[in-house]
């Protein structure tokens, strides 16, 4: 399913115009429209609402599927109030759940939108159906190596750099490349379509004003909610989710390690884990079919 399958409309919600996203023909029957549930689709820091669509489209029998483009991210705006930490985000997502009237929902988020999504159902479960969570961003110290370099866009003069490094031309494909190595866990397996996009997709965010205020700000934010105490603390805000939780870690994430899902097993009430060996941070786009599969026995044990 590429991005010119997909319906895109904007929705003005307290501090931000969102892009909503959801496929123009997801493959369920008519007659089947009506026993679908609403799901909402948050990804992660530097991604869109694009990572989801393979998701989407194997889950399009049981789950009428949005995905929303976070502030200053995909065809988003930024927020009008600069505000890109966690809670800001939060807040766009609750009122665009709130305007659109669509849940409870469930809510599907990977990396910076796992934390999204957590936050979120710690504070509105009556709009929260179930949780999938794909490498969550939840606190982790001290953070693998291999995830310094994106700690380090939280640290002043950094992002500076980068936007020289950028002005000055360096090659879109070997850019692109870094980052596929950085989140899949078998980069090389990427057809050569699903690598063109990515460049095509790399290309258009250089173009982007505010791509870097965006990736910088989020990462910040992040940086912030991994400090936050008491009833703010993100792993004190997961042990409040009441829903049932699908976690999906991949053994070769080099953003999110595998150790985190022991804690993450035990914070949430009804938890439930996939492991792939072979996925990065980003299963729901290497692995589809197994995180779907997972995804349908959570809908299921959740209706029961």
């Amino acid at each position: 399913m590429s991005s010119a399958e997909q319906q895109v409309r904007t929705v003005e919600v307290p501090g931000a115009v969102l892009a909503v996203h959801r496929p123009a023909a997801d493959g369920a029957a008519d007659g089947d429209a009506d026993v679908r549930e609403p799901g909402l689709f948050v990804h992660g820091l530097g991604g869109s609402a694009a990572n989801w669509e393979a998701l989407m489209e194997r889950l399009s029998g049981q789950i009428d599927g949005e995905a929303v483009d976070l502030p200053g991210f995909g065809r988003s705006h930024p927020p009008t109030d600069g505000n890109l930490t966690v809670s800001g985000h939060v807040r766009a997502v609750i009122g665009y759940l709130e305007a659109s009237g669509r849940g409870p929902v469930h809510l599907f988020g990977n990396s910076l939108g796992g934390a999204v999504s957590v936050r979120l159902a710690a504070l509105r479960p009556d709009l929260v159906r179930s949780l999938t969570l794909v490498s969550p961003a939840l606190p982790e110290l001290p953070p693998q190596r291999s995830a310094w370099p994106t700690g380090l866009l939280a640290v002043p003069g950094v992002p500076a750099v980068l936007r020289r490094l950028s002005a000055g031309g360096r090659d879109a494909e070997a850019a692109t490349a870094d980052l596929l190595r950085l989140v899949y866990g078998d980069p090389e397996g990427l057809s050569p379509q699903a690598r063109a996009q990515a460049v095509a997709e790399y290309r258009r965010r250089l173009e982007v004003p505010h791509a870097m205020q965006a990736l910088v700000g989020s990462a910040r934010g992040i940086v912030s909610a991994y400090t936050e105490r008491g009833d703010q603390a993100l792993w004190r805000q997961a042990e409040r989710v009441a829903a049932p939780v699908l976690l999906v870690y991949g053994l070769r994430d080099k953003l999110v390690a595998y150790r985190s899902a022991r804690r993450a097993c035990a914070a949430f009430a009804d938890a439930r884990l996939l492991v792939l060996p072979e996925s990065g941070h980003v299963a729901m786009m290497e692995h589809p079919e197994e995180v779907a599969r997972a995804v349908r026995e959570l809908i299921a044990h959740t209706a029961r």
